[in-house]
């Protein structure tokens, strides 16, 4: 099986001022376009091909895990964004939010502090972890899936998300992923 680049669920300027479409032409035009095409050549002709990619993730190391996991990871960044997103939430995503993390404010802090805690490149997630939401960061590719838990949303804290917007201000980054463009109907959707 072939993976070919998602669709966006959005235009490439919709996130604009707080993503530029520059960004887009660079981070999912190329990057994520990248770690795509790269899965494809590595799986070519192996048993592999026609595995689903949460399979490759989960029975894979290495290059093709890295080359997986980033096609993966980047699927849920650009759904984990919305226009119009951010702030604190509200029905089932936001009574989940209180209940694992005592309020917004809380929370905010935590996932801040977790993305701008992530030493080097990495990710910052919101997770179900049985059953609760809980917040973590991993390293490069690395995934919660793979620590059993289940990725509700990410932010992608890799300087090539942010360093077109944001120079190498990553808190800027993370408050405005926080403020204005959080999806909080994912995490309503998943819950």
């Amino acid at each position: 099986m072939a993976f070919s680049l998602p669709e966006l669920p959005y235009d490439t300027s919709a996130l604009e001022p707080y993503l530029s479409a520059e960004t887009f032409e660079y981070h999912y035009g190329k990057h994520h376009k990248t770690y795509i095409d790269t899965l494809n050549q590595m799986i070519e002709g192996t048993d592999q091909e026609s595995a689903g990619l949460e399979e490759i993730i989960m029975d894979s190391e290495g290059k093709l895990f890295n080359q997986a996991a980033q096609t993966w990871n980047h699927t849920l960044y650009w759904n984990s964004m919305a226009p119009e997103g951010g702030g604190e939430p509200s029905g089932a995503a936001g009574d989940a939010v209180n209940a694992a993390f005592g309020s917004y404010a809380e929370f905010r802090e935590e996932f801040k502090t977790a993305a701008t805690g992530q030493f080097g490149s990495g990710w910052a997630w919101l997770t179900l972890d049985a059953g609760s939401l809980a917040i973590s960061a991993t390293s490069n590719a690395d995934l919660p899936m793979k620590h059993g838990q289940t990725a509700v949303l990410t932010c992608d804290v890799w300087e090539h998300a942010y360093y077109i917007d944001y120079r190498n201000k990553r808190p800027d980054y993370v408050d405005t992923f926080l403020d204005h463009l959080i999806n909080w109907k994912l995490v309503d959707d998943a819950l």
